[in-house]
């Protein structure tokens, strides 16, 4: 996990809102829509360009349900946004208003 250029408050402020998004859509059943939330929320500022089609490739060869499908991306995506998140500076930190409930799942992690 290489970094090519620094982590911006407006990536991870993308990435917080696509996350955001596929959560709403998820709760909604809308699990197409959610997976495409979360991958795009995922390969912003990549830290592993292979990473979301590898992942693809072990969900296919699974026999997961789409349901499945959308968790394992919303992990992915939650967890690429927690570590863009420790890579900002703590100045920058303050200019991203972080949700809270996204704040309260990462203590843990």
């Amino acid at each position: 996990m290489t970094e090519k250029y620094p982590i911006t408050v407006d990536e991870v402020r993308d990435a917080q809102d696509s996350l955001r998004t596929g959560i709403t859509e998820h709760e909604a059943k809308n699990f197409k829509e959610a997976i495409a939330a979360f991958k795009k929320s995922a390969m912003i500022h990549p830290f592993d360009e292979q990473h979301i089609s590898e992942l693809e490739t072990k969900l296919k060869g699974g026999n997961f349900k789409l349901q499945q499908e959308s968790i394992a991306y919303m992990g992915c995506a939650a967890v690429h946004l927690n570590e863009m998140i420790h890579g900002l500076d703590e100045d920058q930190k303050q200019e991203v208003p972080i949700d809270d409930s996204l704040t309260n799942a990462f203590k843990d992690w």
